[in-house]
């Protein structure tokens, strides 16, 4: 399945743990070997009253994560097509939290991605010794990256969406060097979970450019929590309306943030590209739609 161009190999385990390893996991993320995907995302039966399913993220290096919004459409929409579930909106856990998918009879989908995170020891983000530069409303914080040809030290905003993300907001998206910069964030020893590095462009109050580079995925053609993040951080910075589209290599989602401590909402499509099977080690009959 893909969301806006984020792409997902998403399994069934409503009958049965599948018993997969990490090594699965990379392995039905390869692109050469395997079926290829960003992250393979797993339905699970409710784990309590009040919850639909459990939602269970792995990103393509095999690590499991708290959160992916475009999965969590593609999630919403499988479930109903493949007929587990007849309702439009749906509670759903997640490592980070329950999440709340709704359906759309035009077939996209809005999920209520919960409030944004700004505790920094929640994020988590060790800013020991740092001095935030106050922008708007909010901090950008100074972040040294090391590792490149010329020492550099960058402004992030950093907030989390279930999952931690620092966003920096640059002049041209398109030309900026993400996929140099992107690593050395994303493995900063100030993230000691790491985090998923967001570079956004303003285009104006209402809309923004944006790329991603995703914690054990490298960088993706859109980033559902990633978009809600950088309009989240846009917001607070004073830079943004409380509704913006957000332009991805993808597609295009509407984030929706009335601020404080409102849910994040996020719309876009959820698409399914085909189904089959394939025989992992150790594994027969694996069906990986």
């Amino acid at each position: 399945m893909q969301g806006a161009g984020n792409d997902f190999v998403v399994l069934d385990e409503t009958q049965g743990r599948l018993g997969l390893s990490t090594a699965h996991y990379r392995l039905l993320a390869d692109r050469h070997f395997g079926v290829g995907a960003d992250q393979i995302l797993t339905v699970r039966p409710s784990p309590g009253p009040g919850i639909d399913f459990e939602y269970i993220i792995h990103n393509a290096d095999g690590a499991e994560v708290e959160q992916c919004g475009n999965g969590a459409r593609c999630f919403a929409r499988f479930v109903r097509d493949q007929g587990l579930s007849a309702k439009d909106t749906l509670r759903v856990q997640t490592q980070a939290g329950v999440i709340e998918p709704r359906l759309h009879p035009d077939g996209r989908v809005t999920v209520n991605m919960g409030a944004p995170v700004f505790e920094l020891d929640k994020i988590p983000f060790d800013a020991a010794n740092l001095q935030p530069h106050t922008t708007g409303l909010w901090q950008k914080w100074p972040l040294p990256l090391m590792d490149t040809a010329q020492a550099a030290t960058i402004f992030v905003a950093i907030v989390s969406m279930g999952n931690p993300h620092a966003v920096q907001v640059v002049d041209d998206v398109q030309a900026f060097p993400v996929l140099a910069q992107g690593p050395l964030i994303e493995r900063h020893p100030r993230f000691p979970k790491r985090v998923n590095a967001g570079f956004m462009q303003i285009v104006d109050r209402a809309h923004i450019r944006l790329r991603v580079f995703e914690r054990g995925a490298g960088e993706t053609l859109a980033c559902g929590s990633g978009a809600c993040a950088a309009v989240v951080a846009g917001i607070r910075l004073g830079l943004l309306d409380n509704t913006v589209d957000v332009q991805t290599h993808g597609g295009v989602l509407s984030i929706a943030w009335a601020g404080a401590d409102t849910a994040v909402m996020m719309t876009g499509p959820a698409t399914t590209v085909f189904r089959g099977e394939i025989d992992l080690p150790d594994t027969l009959g694996l069906v990986t739609q």
